[in-house]
C-alpha cells in the first residue's frame, strides 16, 4: 500500500514541477539576450561544476554530444562560453563559463525569482511554510543517488553547506 501512495504522491509531485518549471521559463520574454532553457541548464552546471568537455555536459544533459552543437555555438558567439584544448586528452576541448555567461545567468535566475516571489505573495503565510519545506525536500530528492532509499540525504548542516556551496540554488 505504501508503494501506491508514494506512486500517488510521485505523480502529483511531478505534475506541480512540471507545471512550475513550465511557468517560470514562460517569465523570460523572447528578447534576443534571453537565454533558452538549454543555454540557462548549460551555464548552471558550467557555474557549479567548473570547465566540462562538451561530453560531460551532454551526459549530464542526458543527450548525444553533437545535439549541443548549436547551443554551445551560440553561447560561445555572445561571449557567455569559451573553449580551450584539454590538458589531458588534445583531441578534446574543456568549455569554461565566462563572465558575460555568469551575468546572463543571474540575470535569468532574478527574473524567474521575481516572478515567484511576486506569486508567493497570495499564498497564506502558512502555505509559503510548506513550500519552504518542500522547497528543501525536493533539493534533497534531487541529490539522492540513483537506487537508494533517498530517506537518509545526510544531516540537515550537509545539506545545508551543499546549498551555499551552490550559491543557493
Amino acid at each position: 500500500m505504501e508503494a501506491d501512495d508514494d506512486l500517488r504522491t510521485a505523480e502529483t509531485l511531478r505534475l506541480g514541477v512540471s507545471r512550475l518549471a513550465s511557468r517560470l521559463r514562460a517569465q523570460h520574454p523572447g528578447r534576443g539576450q534571453a537565454l533558452t532553457r538549454m543555454s540557462a541548464s548549460v551555464l548552471a552546471n558550467l557555474r557549479h561544476d567548473g570547465p566540462l568537455t562538451p561530453t560531460a555536459l551532454a551526459a549530464i544533459e542526458g543527450l548525444q554530444p553533437q545535439s549541443l552543437t548549436r547551443v554551445l555555438n551560440e553561447l560561445e558567439e555572445r561571449g557567455r562560453i569559451v573553449r580551450s584544448t584539454n590538458r589531458n586528452d588534445r583531441r578534446s576541448q574543456d568549455i569554461a563559463i565566462t563572465d558575460l555567461g555568469i551575468e546572463a545567468l543571474d540575470g535569468h535566475v532574478q527574473e524567474g525569482n521575481r516572478w515567484l516571489a511576486s506569486a508567493l505573495t497570495t499564498l497564506t503565510p502558512t502555505e509559503r511554510g510548506v513550500l519552504e519545506l518542500a522547497a528543501g525536500l525536493m533539493v534533497r530528492l534531487a541529490e539522492t543517488a540513483p537506487g537508494t532509499s533517498g530517506r537518509h540525504g545526510g544531516s540537515e548542516a550537509d545539506r545545508g553547506t551543499r546549498r551555499q556551496e551552490r550559491g543557493g540554488s
